[in-house]
């Protein structure tokens, strides 16, 4: 008996162990199978192309922002990404003024490349009826990211041209150009379209048309009047001739001019004109509403986001909500509603759990615009903290730096500050690295600035940097290898006006040709890491590398100029012969009837948005 209790304990001892490994066995396979999938999960999101908001702020100055040094304005949701990101400090814009500078900005390459860089006067374009725009055949970030995959979006401001030869070609329009969607202002909002804020398109020459329709009518009705009263002989044909002068001059002036706010303040949804002319007061919240729903409708797939504010251009807005909240007057207004836009715009990414996967960018296409400033208001443009000059002041600090925050939690560590030389041209490679783009491109001026983002170099690949003013080459900057010295040589600089203003009051833009300028030989030289504000000139007395730093200027402007195919090499450095046609031309410029978008039978142009969509 006791023999056979002994032989049962023991098969029960071994039932249970052979249980107790299987059991074991089949925990350790359904943890690796948990395993294996959470790895193929975790794959899947790391193989996943991320996501990107860009947000652009119209003519921000550096100084307005809190996390740069504003202590008056409140910024706390721009000063969040800051501190949940990456802030550049010298981040320059390849131009002082919006169409140059978003040329480049959206190309990665110098205007110039582009035939968007001005010769006179006209630095921007000025009509939505004109030819001039980004050629068909220049390649956006936009247009690279759509052949990865992705979904791509524009809303706010274009400003780089519609139409090439016919009305409906829409050869420079967003969709040509590598964005699925696009909604908002195809021009820029500008004074014109609000009615009793003046004009800013050709003044003086709107002047001198008006006065010369208003002479030729007054001769038309004394040559009248003589002839009615018998006092002299007045032709038939003289007449004619003053009756059909009078025409024409009223029609050059009227129809261009007096309609401005139709022809240019107009919306478009893709290539439709939705409203014609628009209603500035709730533009604000549309093109929040419209980046917001393309967000949401792209939350599932790669989508690139380009949300180009209309702030804080002037006219400024007049929003209910923010209208006397801040202690800078309507302007300081206007841009704590910017600030609640990127809240709103970083707390729409957050709630859709994208976080992680989506870069936000937040910048400006240029500096502040000093000279705008009027007595009932007040200071109009923006504040460019310590730096000198503004917007149109060719390659003066205060109008090309600007602010630069890159937020991408889990990827960019939070609070870190670069102080390396940066450009708003560096996005085009940095947004195709992230994107996995490796095919082949064309001559790029910037360059991937993940390595500097993510702390993994201490310097940026911008040994040269070169600024222009319009097409001329005005300043460059050299951070040699082996100093934290940043020079910079300017070639010529604008003539302030009055003496000694920080500012051109009288055109109330600096220009770039002509006695517009002063040109410097030897070149004015600075350096920028012990004098930011460029108030200090260096002498070959009070730098010892002084002839060394011009040399190596002249020499990277002579590698620079072999960049651009020439059929014939000048000698001059201000200048860059391009075999590209500009843009920026007069001929390119002016208002053409047959190019004018319009919503209706041209020139009975006119519509309003749905009221869902207002």
């Amino acid at each position: 008996m006791h023999n056979n209790h002994s032989q049962s304990g023991h098969a029960v001892n071994l039932y249970l162990n052979v249980k107790k490994r299987v059991a074991d066995m089949l925990a350790a396979l359904l943890l690796s199978l948990l395993l294996c999938a959470g790895s193929d999960v975790k794959a899947k999101v790391l193989d996943k192309n991320p996501n990107f908001v860009l947000i652009m702020v119209d003519d921000l100055g550096i100084g307005d922002i809190g996390c740069y040094g504003n202590d008056t304005i409140r910024t706390p949701n721009i000063d969040r990404l800051a501190s949940e990101g990456v802030k550049l400090t010298q981040y320059i814009a390849a131009a002082p003024l919006c169409t140059p500078s978003r040329a480049a900005f959206m190309t990665g390459r110098y205007p110039l490349r582009s035939g968007m860089a001005s010769t006179g006067r006209v630095q921007v374009l000025l009509f939505l009826g004109g030819s001039g725009g980004l050629p068909p055949n220049e390649t956006t970030f936009a247009k690279r990211l759509q052949q990865q995959g992705y979904t791509t979006g524009l809303v706010g401001k274009w400003h780089l041209g519609v139409n090439c030869e016919s009305r409906g070609d829409h050869c420079h329009h967003p969709n040509q150009h590598g964005f699925s969607y696009f909604y908002g202002l195809p021009f820029t909002l500008f004074n014109d379209c609000v009615p009793g804020e003046g004009s800013d398109v050709l003044v003086d020459l709107q002047l001198a048309l008006q006065q010369l329709t208003l002479l030729l009518g007054l001769g038309l009705f004394t040559m009248v009047c003589v002839r009615l009263c018998g006092l002299l002989e007045v032709s038939h044909w003289l007449l004619v001739l003053l009756f059909c002068l009078s025409i024409i001059a009223a029609a050059v002036w009227y129809v261009p001019f007096v309609h401005l706010r139709t022809w240019n303040c107009i919306i478009m949804r893709n290539q439709d004109v939705v409203e014609q002319p628009m209603v500035v007061e709730t533009l604000p919240q549309r093109l929040l509403a419209e980046a917001q729903n393309f967000i949401k409708r792209n939350a599932d797939r790669p989508f690139l986001l380009f949300f180009s504010l209309a702030h804080i251009h002037t006219p400024l807005f007049t929003t209910p909500a923010f209208a006397g909240r801040s202690r800078h007057g309507r302007y300081g207004d206007n841009l704590e509603e910017v600030d609640w836009i990127v809240g709103q715009i970083t707390e729409t990414v957050d709630s859709l759990g994208l976080a992680n996967n989506t870069l936000i960018h937040f910048t400006s296409d240029h500096g502040g615009h000093l000279e705008d400033a009027d007595s009932l208001i007040g200071q109009k443009g923006g504040w460019n903290s310590i730096y000198k000059g503004g917007k149109a002041m060719g390659g003066w600090e205060g109008g090309i730096r600007v602010p630069g925050i890159f937020r991408w939690p889990g990827r960019l560590a939070a609070g870190r500050v670069v102080d390396q030389p940066t450009s708003l041209m560096d996005l085009y490679p940095t947004l195709k690295y992230l994107a996995k783009d490796t095919q082949p491109d064309r001559q790029l001026d910037g360059y991937n600035l993940m390595p500097v983002l993510e702390g993994k170099t201490a310097r940026s690949e911008h040994e040269f940097m070169f600024h222009y003013c319009g097409m001329y080459l005005n300043a460059v900057r050299w951070h040699p290898p082996d100093s934290d010295s940043i020079f910079k040589v300017h070639f010529f600089t604008p003539n302030f006006f009055p003496p000694g203003a920080g500012g051109c009051y009288d055109t109330k833009v600096c220009l770039c040709h002509g006695q517009h300028v002063t040109h410097h030989d030897p070149p004015l030289l600075y350096d920028l890491f012990h004098d930011p504000s460029e108030s200090r000139q260096l002498t070959p007395e009070s730098e010892p590398r002084y002839t060394e730093i011009l040399e190596q200027t002249a020499r990277a402007v002579e590698r620079h100029k072999s960049t651009f195919p020439s059929k014939e090499r000048s000698n001059d450095i201000y200048a860059q012969s391009d075999t590209v046609q500009n843009q920026m031309s007069w001929e390119k410029i002016l208002w053409r009837p047959w190019l004018q978008p319009c919503c209706g039978t041209f020139p009975f142009c006119g519509c309003r948005e749905d009221a869902e969509h207002l």
